[in-house]
């Protein structure tokens, strides 16, 4: 069974804790119009039963008061938080990990979804619509470089070494200032998110590395888009998770 997530990814950007608390905000609450799985979110910890008494409301003041513990400030400037909704096990609900705020030039900030892997979330959240949902609420939020939903193996299938920028998912997202999209192929859709950027759909139903045709149709987008320059890393020696 593929793995799938959604991330979005942009480089250094250093940010105060306020201004990564107010995004994160913005992020979690477009997040939970997508889907009821994400309306509940707890903190991570060591042990299931420690989780589950972690539950937190969203908000900027929330994120603030996390964002000034020791636990989770990276190193001088920046911050790390991990979530989860309360689902034993990230194939019923989901997880978001977030990495905001840092000036690190090796490792891009992101904003990462892990997406559910059995039923019924699998069949409510891996869907076109539902995932062009959270995928706006990423850019909208985070104002990244770029964004991307995928499978691991699809990503594995399409770039060997993974790093962030360079490969084509299910959807793939590109700020405006990394160029402009060039006409694509049917069935590919194309579609701006505000004045943020332009959103890339390979195709209607879910894509799979296992699907021959899937895989033609992304390698045959990744040339054009690299020939157009846009398929450049985020940063250098930036690897997906």
């Amino acid at each position: 069974m593929e793995s799938y997530y959604a991330a979005v990814y942009w480089g250094c950007r250093v940010e105060s804790a306020e201004q990564c608390a107010g995004r994160a905000e913005t992020f979690f609450h477009l997040l939970s119009r997508c889907d009821p799985d994400y309306t509940r979110w707890f903190e991570k910890a060591d042990s299931l039963k420690k989780a589950l008494q972690l539950q937190f409301e969203p908000t900027a003041e929330t994120f603030e008061r996390f964002f000034k513990r020791r636990s989770y400030k990276l190193g001088r400037v920046g911050f790390i938080f991990g979530a989860w909704t309360g689902h034993e096990g990230r194939e019923h609900g989901g997880m978001a990990d977030l990495l905001c705020g840092s000036d690190a030039q090796g490792a891009p900030n992101s904003c990462f979804l892990y997406l559910p892997r059995e039923k019924p979330g699998e069949e409510r959240v891996l869907t076109a619509p539902v995932l062009t949902e959270v995928l706006r609420a990423m850019v909208l939020a985070w104002e990244p470089d770029w964004g991307v939903v995928t499978s691991g193996d699809f990503r594995d299938s399409l770039s060997q070494e993974g790093d962030v920028g360079t490969f084509v998912g299910w959807m793939t997202y590109f700020s405006s200032p990394r160029g402009e999209v060039p006409a694509l192929p049917a069935p590919v859709r194309v579609a701006s998110i505000e004045d943020k950027g332009t959103l890339i759909q390979l195709t209607s139903e879910r894509i799979s590395a296992a699907n021959p045709g899937h895989v033609a149709l992304a390698r045959g987008v990744q040339v054009v888009l690299r020939a157009n320059g846009l398929l450049e890393p985020v940063v250098s020696g930036g690897a997906a998770s």
